[in-house]
């Protein structure tokens, strides 16, 4: 008798853990810069400030989403 059992792909799941990390720095970093930005309207930075901002909390949404996915596939994914 042969079990068809599936395991974990360490590696892959390793990739996926470390995508979750860059989420978790973007979830940071983005609203301390939309909060820089909308702080400071005045200066001529706000702009920038305020298009980068976005531009991470946009990346933090994309990484965690990536980061999700490629953990469950370690997980469940057929070898």
């Amino acid at each position: 008798m042969t079990q068809n059992t599936s395991r974990t792909n360490k590696t892959i799941l390793v990739n996926g853990l470390k995508k979750m990390g860059l989420a978790l720095a973007c979830m940071f970093l983005g609203p301390t810069f939309l909060h820089l930005a909308l702080t400071n309207r005045e200066k001529p930075l706000y702009i920038p400030l305020l298009i980068v901002g976005f531009i991470i909390c946009g990346l933090a949404l994309f990484f965690a989403f990536k980061g999700l996915k490629t953990i469950l596939d370690s997980m469940f994914k057929k070898q």
